[in-house]
């Protein structure tokens, strides 16, 4: 293959993603370190198009240099992986106790997951008739510490995450209810920590109260969570224990032995 002359113009952005996945291909099919000098080869890159690209791949954990001049698949690779697998898997066991949830209380059910600060909508269970005027779109996002699922997510960080993640994002509010200040979410979590349970009142959209809880796999790693949207007015305590009791099912189709906790009061 003929081999990219290195002074040529700035390679639009297209081509320099299809590279980056040609070069992982070759990673890809191979299992031990590939040199340099083969993957340029096999790839008909430059030699110094094809460090550049391996060197920006590194960078971000996709790509590894166990020694100089030799490159694998990163590790950041198998966490994505896993990470999508876990999301599959946890859609596929979570869509018909869902739909099921939905049917008793007539309200929107959403399934979310973590993704950096925020969560991420990846399923939901409604109808027009629960009254909500907004519900959340699959793929939509919002900040952890304004949703009744983000809560859950962050209870299981530790002081020092919880503390980064709030001079990270600064605690940005989207209400007038919206927590803003790091002691009293601290408190927010360790209540979610108690009881399993967290919840958002009206701090994301006024108008909007939610309440969920936690979705575990089988090595009890909190995975997902299960919310119930509701208008202020309508969100009923009852649905507590029929939330609790999907998501432990949930939880059960992934291998989840559940420790019995217990619901707020």
């Amino acid at each position: 293959m003929r081999k990219t002359d290195p002074n040529a113009v700035a390679t639009p952005t297209i081509q320099v993603i299809e590279r980056m996945f040609a070069l992982i291909d070759v990673l890809a099919s191979r299992e031990e370190a590939v040199t340099l000098k083969e993957i340029s080869e096999r790839t008909g890159l430059h030699p110094s198009t094809t460090h550049r690209i391996l060197n920006d791949l590194a960078t971000g954990r996709f790509v590894d240099r166990p020694e100089a001049g030799n490159y694998r698949l990163g590790m950041r690779l198998l966490e994505l992986g896993n990470l999508v697998k876990a999301r599959l898997n946890v859609r596929d066991a979570a869509l018909t106790p869902m739909r099921e949830l939905h049917k008793q209380i007539q309200q929107p059910v959403n399934l979310s997951v973590r993704q950096g600060d925020e969560i991420v909508y990846v399923e939901r269970a409604y109808s027009e008739r629960s009254g909500m005027q907004v519900v959340r779109a699959i793929g939509g996002r919002a900040p952890l510490h304004l949703t009744s699922t983000g809560k859950l997510f962050l209870a299981v960080d530790d002081a020092q995450r919880i503390r980064a993640y709030a001079t990270r994002t600064g605690l940005a509010g989207h209400t007038k209810n919206s927590i803003t200040q790091l002691p009293i979410l601290e408190r927010e979590l360790a209540k979610a920590r108690q009881y399993g349970i967290a919840r958002d009142n009206e701090e994301l959209e006024l108008g909007v109260r939610c309440m969920a809880a936690g979705i575990h796999d089988d090595q009890g790693k909190l995975v997902a969570g299960l919310s119930i949207s509701a208008p202020a007015d309508r969100l009923d305590e009852a649905w507590l224990a029929k939330l609790q009791a999907t998501a432990n099912e949930i939880s059960a189709a992934l291998g989840h032995k559940s420790s019995g906790q217990r619901l707020a009061a």
